[in-house]
């Protein structure tokens, strides 16, 4: 590969990963938006990407981490939040007491269905293709 060509798919890479960057804070955006909108106080949206993560799975931190590509420590002290407001319940591995695992209580559940739904909203509007004038 020739050294121009290889500094434009340098140049195209960084960009892409600008891009992607940016498409992760904007969705942060209409997530705080939508807990705005709410009027669910007690979460943030990073909180709210996790706990929307977790799902109906029970998981470890550890495992939360790898699958959501957080840092480890951000995991660690939302997780303790989210489990003051209620929205989580850490147990005990029945099979590793040394391990934590976490699950959705019901309150929980309730904010994973109202932020399936902001998807579902999403990929409606998506469906849709570009609106004309």
């Amino acid at each position: 590969m020739a050294e121009s060509e290889q500094a434009a798919l340098k140049r195209l890479y960084l960009q892409s990963l600008q891009l992607i960057e940016r498409l992760h804070r904007r969705f942060l955006d209409v997530v705080k938006v939508e807990l705005d909108r709410l009027r669910i106080p007690d979460i943030n949206n990073i909180q709210a990407l996790i706990l929307y993560n977790i799902g109906n799975d029970t998981m470890t931190v550890g495992e939360l981490t790898t699958r959501g590509y957080y840092l480890g420590s951000n995991v660690s002290y939302n997780v303790k939040k989210m489990s003051e407001n209620g929205y989580l319940v850490q147990e005990r591995s029945p099979h590793d007491r040394r391990s934590v695992q976490i699950r959705l209580t019901e309150k929980g559940l309730e904010l994973y269905q109202k932020i399936d739904a902001l998807h579902e909203a999403q990929c409606a509007t998506l469906a849709r293709g570009p609106e004309t004038t």
